[in-house]
């Protein structure tokens, strides 16, 4: 298993560093990519898409993608998103 863990917000600007640590970490030999949302406190819809791209490159790896340490604000965006349905959370 592979973590990336992200801090403050997570938005537009984020995303280009977010998608490059994820192709960084699937090519790896991990078969699980843990992101870690403890230390975000907002996440906007081009993270949500950045995280909707990140599942369908793991998922045509062969790997999967965990949410973990989802609160507050940002679990309120996740469950608004139903991404429960997508993601396992943790």
């Amino acid at each position: 298993m592979a973590t990336i863990t992200l801090r403050g917000s997570f938005g537009f600007s984020e995303h280009r560093d977010f998608r490059k640590a994820v192709k960084e970490q699937l090519a790896g030999p991990c078969t699980v990519l843990e992101i870690d949302f403890d230390g975000v406190d907002y996440l906007d819809s081009s993270a949500l898409g950045s995280l909707l791209l990140s599942r369908e490159e793991a998922g045509a790896a062969g790997k999967s993608i965990v949410l973990v340490n989802c609160r507050g604000t940002v679990k309120q965006i996740i469950d608004i998103a139903n991404f429960h349905r997508l993601f396992t959370i943790r």
